[in-house]
């Protein structure tokens, strides 16, 4: 145990602390222990023993990924982080802490997705940056109607009103657990497809981040039981509807706390750092697409035309480009990675972002001319010249870019992308022939 003052749990009520990791499916699990165990003199100081084989688990199944260098033998420690731990209301009696994977000597797993992140996050230190990010979440709030089935919870448009007056007691809920949790939420609105929310929480540091995310599906799910609902993270739920993603933001601060990505006196507004950085992202997004879209069904998303972000390029408000540049005052202050959506693991997919980022600033990469208009609007001969050209059209043609590039696979190491690759080549195989629909029963309480 880290940082934790384990007595404070029983006065409110705590039975059961939860010990949460996200694996490799992006599926987020915990293992629960006895408050009784919290104390140091009642023995839970090594964690909670732990099949390494759950890191080669696929979304479909708990049986394990052919390929993936892990097997039935070999055990790991779930070790909570203390100064994580967290209460609500909604979960009345359970506690719940984010948990690291180490290996018997103590040590972390290389297969631990938050020490692949803080890995990432410390090379980034190196150069005297330190990382903000927020999960820009959308997700659709379902019902089940007398048949059985999974439908949209409303039939609202984009921010029409009768949606918030059809699901205040949810909101209510939701926010106040957000907040319990220690997020700050920012915007609410009704998207455009039927049931579908955008909620928007402020940024955080480093891995507090992605810690973040964990605990946003989290308190969503939780929240939407409550109300006999489901709040589902898929990126595509209905044919011909808008699907959701989950706009990855990102910003680099100085090491005086200071903005590192702008400069006013930049013609684009980025500093020679962010220009880097910027372009090492954009470089390498074909292989971070098998990380932050990592379903096949996420691909139907991300498509010209449906504001995901489906061409490699960068644009100062341009939603049609995969990297999104927000400027004020002269000075880019943030940009966003729009190939992106809930399902993704937020440990892996912002570290792998980072690690591209820092190719762009070991290299001195440059940034192509910025798209100032909807990319699939040009020819292919001038998207070609402005050097755009299509994201992948399938997590198969991702996993293949991923495993081709090099500083990409590097940072991930080859243990972890062998069994990351391993999980999400035998998804690709199960779920590509699935409808929206199909994909939508089998995963919903998944995602």
């Amino acid at each position: 145990m880290r940082d934790l003052d384990w007595p404070d749990l029983a006065p409110g009520g705590v039975q059961w602390v939860r010990v949460h990791w996200c694996d490799n499916a992006n599926v987020i699990r915990a293992k629960a222990a006895h408050v009784g165990l919290m104390d140091p003199d009642a023995g839970l100081p090594g964690g909670i023993g732990l099949a390494a084989a759950q890191m080669a688990l696929p979304v479909m199944f708990d049986a394990l990924a052919p390929g993936s260098g892990l097997s039935p033998v070999g055990e790991v420690r779930l070790v909570p982080d203390g100064t994580t731990l967290r209460t609500t209301a909604l979960l009345p009696g359970h506690a719940l802490v984010l948990g690291d994977l180490r290996g018997e000597d103590g040590r972390a797993w290389e297969h631990c997705p938050r020490d692949f992140l803080r890995g990432q996050l410390g090379r980034l230190e190196a150069y005297g940056l330190t990382l903000t990010a927020a999960f820009e979440n959308e997700f659709f709030l379902l019902r089940r109607d007398p048949e059985g089935r999974l439908v949209p919870a409303d039939r609202t448009v984009y921010a029409q009103t009768g949606a918030f007056n059809a699901h205040l007691p949810f909101l209510h809920d939701l926010t106040a657990a957000l907040t319990e949790l220690g997020l700050t939420p920012e915007h609410l609105y009704p998207e455009s497809a039927p049931g579908q929310i955008e909620l928007t929480v402020r940024y955080r540091v480093g891995v507090d981040a992605a810690d973040g995310q964990i605990l946003f599906r989290e308190a969503a799910r939780a929240a939407a039981h409550r109300h006999g609902l489901v709040a589902c993270f898929l990126a595509k739920v209905t044919e011909g509807a808008a699907g959701s993603g989950c706009h990855i933001n990102l910003g680099l601060r100085d090491a005086e706390g200071g903005d590192a990505l702008g400069d006013p006196d930049d013609p684009d507004g980025l500093s020679p750092e962010g220009r880097a950085f910027l372009a090492g992202v954009l470089v390498h997004l074909p292989a971070l697409t098998a990380v932050t879209v990592p379903l096949p069904g996420g691909y139907r998303r991300l498509k010209p035309h449906f504001w995901a972000g489906a061409y490699c390029a960068w644009g100062v408000g341009n939603r049609e480009a995969a990297l999104r540049v927000t400027r004020q005052g002269g000075q880019v202050t943030r940009f966003e990675v729009k190939a992106a959506d809930g399902t993704a693991n937020p440990y892996l997919a912002l570290g792998a972002v980072v690690a591209a980022g820092l190719d762009g600033l070991e290299r001195g990469l440059s940034l192509p001319p910025e798209a100032t208009v909807d990319p699939a609007l040009l020819s292919e001969a001038e998207r070609a010249a402005a050097r755009m050209f299509p994201l992948p059209a399938s997590l198969s043609e991702s996993l293949d870019a991923l495993e081709a590039d090099g500083a990409v696979r590097a940072a991930f190491g080859e243990a972890r992308l062998r069994a990351y690759v391993a999980v999400k080549r035998l998804e690709h195989e199960a779920l590509s022939p699935l409808s929206p629909g199909e994909e939508l029963e089998l995963l919903a309480e998944r995602y």
